[in-house]
């Protein structure tokens, strides 16, 4: 990190940068999860069938997917402050977008745009992490970035059904998140200054890293992994109403409580990460390797589940490891790579992550179909112990 980084980070300390950069990705989640809390009101204004709900969701994260490598470039290219500020005001103008829709097809462009501007939050927040906060709190402040997401989703879960159920209507909601976007982008503007670098002729993007067999395999456990926390946030409700016996009220209950605690889990393994004394990549793998074990455990352990306490207290600890990942996961890609290419790095990773989530909730959902929830769960237990021999081999490698 160069002196003058050092002397931006002594005047306004890495607390404020990661403040900073959290307040970017809370606001970012919210225009983006905000497609995930409309479809009921979607539903009924465009007189559309589940099947073409589910049109439009895959439509929004094949727009994040099919961006994240370009993006990613650009970002190891020309730096992430000007990156982080045009997404913001893309994602405003995808989000007013959505509102001014006048059929189905134009809302699916609509949220094509959400999608393609959210892939500058992974590649760019990370980068910024890795230049503007200290190495000795840099897995922390990671931690609490990735927190953004969740809250940010939660917060347009409650605001969007509230104002779509309100006098003002969900339109309203989505222009207050687009407006919100706007002002953190010149806020971030004017404040972001910490040392955004970009890359120089050496750099090879995503060919590099793809050549790279370390890289590889965290990708690959990245997407096992991945494959069990999109899957646990998709199936918790119904399992629990279903198999569980527990009203839907309850089962949404426990899966905000597994939100929580895999919210605590970015933050608190974070914390663990920049604590414990060796070197980045060796702390990161480590910890991942729990992570990985405590959920392979955890998936197997849910499928006994008799009553709605014991499915709170086991999805709680699920969430805490398996919704918990992914911010020490992003930070041993960062120490992996230099710092020059973490947005093509980063990306590479998010696809992998990307993939799972594509993947695995039909794969999930086709084996209840015609087996059983109790199979269904194995099979994600078997992908966090696929993705724990991967981390292994990693870690035996560096």
């Amino acid at each position: 990190m160069s002196n003058a980084v050092e002397s931006r980070l002594q005047v306004r300390g890495w607390k404020g940068y990661t403040a900073l950069i959290l307040l970017w990705q809370v606001t970012a989640s919210i225009c983006f999860y905000s497609v995930y809390a409309v479809t009921p009101f979607i539903r009924d204004e465009f007189g559309i069938s589940a099947t073409y709900v589910g049109v439009m969701m895959t439509t929004l994260t094949l727009g994040y997917t099919l961006f994240l490598l370009p993006v990613g470039s650009i970002i190891d290219e020309h730096g992430e402050d000007r990156a982080l500020v045009l997404g913001l005001l893309g994602l405003a103008v995808g989000a007013v977008g959505v509102t001014a829709a006048p059929t189905y097809l134009t809302l699916l462009a609509a949220v094509f745009v959400l999608g393609a501007f959210y892939a500058t939050a992974m590649p760019g927040t990370n980068k910024a992490v890795f230049n503007a906060i200290p190495a000795d709190r840099l897995n922390t402040s990671m931690g609490i970035k990735q927190v953004g997401v969740t809250a940010g989703s939660g917060i347009s879960a409650v605001l969007v059904p509230w104002f779509g159920a309100a006098y003002f209507g969900w339109e309203v909601a989505f222009l207050l998140a687009a407006g919100w976007a706007v002002i953190i982008s010149i806020v971030f503007w004017s404040i972001y200054d910490a040392g955004s670098r970009s890359g120089d002729s050496n750099r090879h993007g995503i060919r590099g890293h793809l050549a790279n067999p370390e890289y590889m395999l965290l990708a690959a456990a990245g997407f096992a992994l991945g494959a069990g926390l999109f899957t646990t946030i998709g199936y918790t409700i119904l399992y629990i109403d279903e198999n569980v016996g527990a009203s839907v009220v309850l089962a949404g209950v426990t899966l905000a409580a597994a939100q929580v605690f895999g919210s605590a889990g970015r933050i608190g393994f974070g914390w663990l990460a920049d604590h414990l004394s060796m070197p980045l990549t060796a702390s990161t793998l480590r910890i991942l390797c729990l992570q990985a074990s405590a959920s392979a455990v955890l998936f197997v352990a849910v499928t006994f589940v008799d009553s709605p306490v014991v499915a709170l207290v086991l999805f709680s600890l699920l969430g805490f490891f398996v919704l918990g990942f992914t911010g020490v996961y992003y930070s041993c890609i960062g120490s992996l790579v230099p710092t020059e290419e973490m947005g093509s790095a980063t990306a590479g990773g998010q696809i992998a992550l990307n993939c799972g989530a594509l993947l695995a909730p039909p794969a999930f959902g086709l084996i209840v179909d015609t087996r059983s929830y109790e199979a269904a769960w194995t099979m994600l237990a078997g992908a966090s112990f696929v993705a724990l021999l991967l981390l292994v081999v990693l870690l035996w490698r560096t």
